[in-house]
């Protein structure tokens, strides 16, 4: 009796570093959105309490996380490049091939299906790009803001670098705003990125949430 193969085959994309620190940036840009807002409107304390006790607990937290969102990006940068696998990097022949982006934008349409060189393509790699840059900034005026109330220790070491960005962008009040502005685009990214996760699982059957988490995507054999 004649055995059937299965129709899928079976492909590790995301190794178990870039899954471990997608996570935990997740979860470092959720409560730095959380413990964010409640700094910029400290609602869980009357105006005239004299314990700041709650404050300084989310001033902490944000602070904790808001490091572990810098060593992060630091790390993440040096795995695209350095990192042992290329199905990163690889994605960038995509970008740069117009085929490519009309594939990807006509799969979006219902209109064939996704063909890519890497495990992105072109419109990811060009979004993720984008929101990797708007993490750096994130990171940036994160230090600047931390190195302008700690002046001792890490804070010191970072105030030269600080002083000349604050000055850069106009003093503190800018470099708040638009740290703040930079939050909003995180969100909006985070929305964005989750529906799309799930609306490509749909629709492709394959490259969904499942491969961040287990690290193997499913393509149908050829």
């Amino acid at each position: 009796m004649a055995t059937q193969s299965a129709p899928y085959q079976r492909e590790l994309i995301f190794g178990a570093a870039i899954r471990i620190f997608h996570w935990l940036r997740a979860l470092a840009i959720l409560v730095l959105v959380i413990t964010g807002f409640y700094i910029s409107w400290p609602f869980l304390v009357a105006p005239d309490n004299s314990d700041v006790l709650v404050q300084g607990y989310i001033r902490a937290a944000h602070q904790i996380f808001g490091f572990i969102l810098v060593a992060i990006t630091i790390v993440r940068a040096y795995l695209f490049f350095f990192g042992k696998s290329d199905i990163e990097r690889r994605s960038f022949k995509d970008v740069m091939s117009v085929k490519s982006w009309i594939t990807q934008l006509k799969s979006y349409l219902w209109m064939g299906h996704l063909d890519k060189a890497g495990v992105y393509g072109p419109l990811q790699f060009v979004t993720y790009l984008a929101i990797s840059v708007v993490a750096l900034l994130i990171c940036i005026t994160g230090l600047v803001l931390y190195a302008n109330v700690y002046h001792e220790g890490l804070g010191g070491l970072l105030a030269p670098m600080a002083n000349w960005i604050t000055a850069l962008m106009g003093g503190l009040a800018p470099v708040r705003i638009w740290h703040h502005y930079l939050t909003w685009v995180f969100i909006i990214f985070v929305v964005i990125h989750v529906y799309m996760a799930v609306w490509s699982g749909i629709r492709f059957k394959h490259n969904s949430v499942d491969s961040i988490v287990s690290g193997y995507d499913y393509h149908k054999k050829k």
